[in-house]
């Protein structure tokens, strides 16, 4: 597997490479280093990390700053200016299709079980947020979704390209230099720990996930679990309570997350570890449909289908052989 994953980003940084000799030849200075293909992508300096989106060589200065503005500087990843950012991509794709108002035709799309992607969503321009903020969770810093899909029935989008995995919870790996440590410290498991009166470190400071967890999931929140499911699943969890969660109710008739990926990267293949994780949480839900996932490959070959964006089409192939 680690040579498969090794393959796997070499072939995607060698595209990236291309791309920007192609591209960027007469913009060096636009780049953190010169031409230096040695295992790692090309990283846009801070300034021109917004180079780092797809926009259309014909657009207004208008279509480009509302593109643009669709994730905001302080909301954009930490590598954001890597051409392996998979912010950087959704804000190319979702993001051109929400300016030009083409996000509709991805009602068409099914996901990777043959169902309906968005389910009973109403799916357009004026209801998607990009870096959206997840304001009922109890968060002292709130779930941001990478797209979201506003209304009756909500969808909760988490977008992935190189990533090998989803993220997990934070508390089993923080370090003795962390401000409250003792209190804050989990071992991994689901267990009152460090003299707390919470199971969850997280449920201690008013956090709400596991309030709404046996809403949506079989784990119930009132017994030991020798392993926290939260732990591996974490980033999961949240998006289907993001989606999942309205008006203090948690119900799979409030709406659903959706995951797309990268069908090229192992993490999704059989044995990887975005897979493991996302057949493990979807077999806990309630409503296992609750979860559904979408390669990026099936939205862009939508696109083809349906002439939408050409010139989108074509810089995705060039730059993600998407």
């Amino acid at each position: 597997m680690i040579k498969v994953v090794a393959n796997y980003k070499e072939d995607l940084y060698k595209r990236y490479w291309e791309y920007r000799n192609s591209h960027f030849s007469n913009e060096q200075s636009y780049f953190d280093r010169q031409y230096a293909p040695d295992g790692r992508p090309p990283v846009f300096i801070t300034s021109e990390s917004w180079q780092n989106i797809i926009i259309n060589p014909e657009a207004t200065q208008q279509e480009k700053h509302d593109l643009i503005a669709l994730v905001p500087v302080p909301e954009r990843h930490k590598w954001f200016r890597s051409m392996s950012s998979s912010q950087a991509l959704a804000q190319s794709i979702l993001g051109n299709l929400k300016i030009f108002k083409d996000l509709h035709t991805l009602s068409d799309l099914v996901d990777d079980d043959g169902l309906d992607l968005f389910g009973e969503a109403q799916i357009s321009s004026d209801n998607f947020e990009m870096e959206f903020k997840v304001k009922n969770l109890g968060e002292r810093r709130s779930t941001s979704l990478d797209g979201h899909f506003s209304g009756d029935y909500q969808i909760a989008i988490e977008c992935k390209l190189s990533e090998a995995e989803f993220g997990t919870c934070s508390r089993p790996r923080l370090k003795e230099t962390a401000s409250n440590y003792e209190r804050k410290l989990c071992d991994g498991t689901y267990s009152i720990q460090r003299q707390r009166k919470e199971r969850c470190s997280l449920t201690e400071i008013g956090v709400l996930y596991w309030h709404y967890v046996p809403g949506l999931f079989t784990w119930k929140n009132n017994i030991d679990h020798h392993m926290c499911p939260l732990n591996k699943n974490y980033q999961l969890v949240r998006n289907i309570l993001a989606a999942g969660v309205k008006n203090g109710i948690a119900s799979a008739r409030n709406g659903h997350a959706v995951i797309i990926y990268d069908e090229r990267n192992p993490a999704f293949q059989e044995g990887g570890d975005g897979l493991s994780a996302y057949i493990e949480t979807r077999k806990a839900l309630h409503e296992p449909t609750m979860l559904r996932k979408c390669s990026w490959q099936r939205i862009v070959q939508l696109m083809k289908e349906k002439s939408i964006l050409s010139w989108l089409t074509d810089q995705l192939a060039l730059k993600y052989g998407l």
